[in-house]
């Protein structure tokens, strides 16, 4: 914290944030279609801008600011209404339009009320704000704080109760009717208006509008869920569907974990998640161009990379990047990696120091290419046998009775959730009731919110979302398969009134003993935990505090949303 705040008292403060919210710039929406890429925070602030979802960041807000707390008041895009902040309202709600990444957010200063929508799309932002109220004989007035990257330029047109506000990244923007120009900084237009010329609110509108559009077709491309979805998976689906869009660039291919200071990287096992959703939504053409971008990583040079596939210094490869990758190579049927990667030795996904990990483990076990097959159809390829021993050791170093462990040879290290990868993506099916036992475990000690990684881990009571969601697809595919072929006879789910905010007290399944019949509604279960620890916009925080299920961290979490997406697809194929 020191080293942030300079030690000195005098430095800048986060404001506070409002009863129930987030604190102010920290992200809980994005913005985007794989261009320029926009995070919102609970208030309207526009508080993470790059010209990629992995990109460069063009506004200065360093996640460890954020973190200590000292984030100045001006940072970003900053919307004010009589020179108050949002996160000086009376009340504050945010959505998303219907289908869109267009964020809408709304606030309320006694007798006024503001309108906010923020799209990026393409290589533009627009901001819109509308008033209406105020005081009794005027209207409130709406202003903007514009502090960005001085290669981003921005223009702003004033009328009455209005704001509009169009800016892109070297960009030549629109002009501004002379009675509206406004004195930016320098890096706006005062141009006078051409005849017939778009202006700034002209411009701020169409691509709104467009950003609408475009994201409500691109929905309407994917696979729908099965007959018999409930609406509320409906929703999320979309939702997370929408997220996995946002932060996968369509020109590289290069998908960030989130729209964040120190998240806005490309983590292989991340970025081939949300290739195995787009491959399964039917975005086949975006799931190879996600594929193809991964395969031609050095993914033994480092842990994260940019947008232009370069490493990122300051964390060493992870055990499991070659495993992901190879899964998505084969679902996207893109030539997977060649080559040895030594896994063991090295970080997992909780990003700890080098060792012997499950989750590595795994994603090594199901890294081997199918070979050829000999003799009769039905016997093994080259690729099951080699599973089908590793499966035997990873039983031999992981296994305890409770189920499968963190760390090989230590039954002290805890379960760990990664057991789910065995069922998916990885189909170990010889570890499959090791890792039932595992996950129903760990559901047992979960929270209203979803599960912490394992029961060796040591960040804090805080359930995170990615966890809880690789094991509902995990369960979800137990639900349908015993390890040889398709469960039969299962009993029937009432799936279409699982509640969003359900009680503690009402996570029956907790504390019941749960059979193979059942596995569908501990699948059911986690997302009803994800349903709760999602923002009212539908977003997937990485974490959520335990006893208040507020976002603690990046939303959304690009994996989370991956993950999402495979488990419902998994329960309404």
């Amino acid at each position: 914290m020191l080293l942030v705040s300079g030690g000195d008292d005098s430095g800048p403060r986060t404001p506070p944030a409002l009863p129930g919210l987030p604190p102010p710039f920290l992200g809980t929406a994005v913005s985007g279609d794989g261009g320029l890429t926009a995070a919102l925070d609970a208030y309207g602030d526009v508080v993470d801008l790059r010209g990629g979802p992995a990109g460069a960041a063009l506004i200065d807000n360093p996640s460890d600011r954020q973190a200590a707390g000292t984030v100045p008041e001006d940072t970003g895009i900053v919307p004010r209404v009589d020179g108050r902040a949002m996160w000086e309202a009376d009340a504050v709600t945010q959505r998303y339009l219907p289908g869109t990444n267009v964020v809408r957010t709304v606030a309320r200063f006694g007798a006024a009320r503001v309108a906010m929508t923020v799209a990026a799309a393409g290589d533009a932002l627009a901001v819109t704000i509308r008033t209406r109220g105020g005081g009794a004989d005027r209207e409130a007035t709406p202003s903007l704080g514009v502090n960005v990257a001085s290669g981003v330029r921005c223009a702003r047109e004033r009328r009455a109760a209005q704001l509009d506000l169009f800016c892109g990244p070297g960009r030549v923007v629109p002009p501004v009717p002379a009675a509206a120009a406004r004195d930016d900084g320098g890096s706006r237009s005062r141009r006078q208006v051409r005849p017939g010329a778009p202006t700034v609110s002209q411009e701020a509108a169409g691509l709104i509008a467009g950003a609408r559009d475009e994201a409500r077709r691109w929905v309407g491309r994917s696979h729908p869920l099965g007959v018999g979805a409930p609406a509320w998976a409906q929703a999320m689906y979309e939702r997370s569907l929408l997220t996995v869009h946002a932060l996968t660039s369509r020109a590289t291919g290069a998908v960030a974990a989130g729209a964040r200071d120190g998240w806005a990287y490309v983590w292989p096992r991340d970025a081939a998640t949300a290739a195995l959703a787009l491959e399964a939504s039917g975005h086949h053409g975006e799931a190879r161009r996600v594929t193809r971008f991964l395969t031609g990583l050095d993914l033994a040079a480092a842990a994260r990379f940019t947008e232009s596939g370069a490493p990122v210094p300051g964390r060493a490869a992870q055990g499991d990047a070659l495993g992901w990758v190879t899964a998505a190579a084969r679902a996207t049927r893109v030539p997977a990696p060649q080559g040895p990667f030594p896994w063991r030795d090295r970080a997992d996904y909780q990003e700890s120091t080098p060792g012997t990990y499950l989750g590595n483990a795994l994603a090594a076990a199901g890294s081997g290419v199918d070979g050829p097959k000999t003799g009769h159809i039905d016997r093994f390829s080259a690729h099951q046998r080699r599973a089908a021993a590793e499966s035997r050791r990873i039983a031999h170093e992981f296994g305890t009775p409770a189920g499968l462990v963190r760390r090989a040879g230590d039954p002290n290290s805890g379960l760990d959730s990664a057991a789910g990868w065995a069922v998916r993506p990885f189909r170990l099916a010889p570890l499959y009731p090791a890792a039932e036992r595992t996950l129903l475990q760990l559901l047992k000690q979960g929270t209203p919110y979803g599960i912490t990684p394992g029961e060796g881990w040591t960040g804090g009571p805080d359930p995170w979302t990615a966890p809880t969601a690789w094991s509902a697809w995990a369960l979800a595919a137990l639900s349908r398969t015993d390890g040889r072929g398709p469960r039969t006879n299962l009993p029937a789910v009432r799936e279409g009134g699982v509640p969003s905010r359900r009680s503690p007290s009402s996570r029956s399944l907790r504390h019941a003993s749960i059979s193979h019949a059942s596995l569908r509604h501990a699948a059911l279960e986690l997302l009803a935990d994800l349903r709760r620890a999602a923002t009212p916009a539908g977003d997937l925080p990485e974490r959520v505090g335990v006893h208040t299920g507020i976002p603690t961290s990046t939303t959304p979490l690009l994996w989370s949303s991956a993950f999402t997406v495979l488990a419902l697809r998994e329960l309404w194929p």
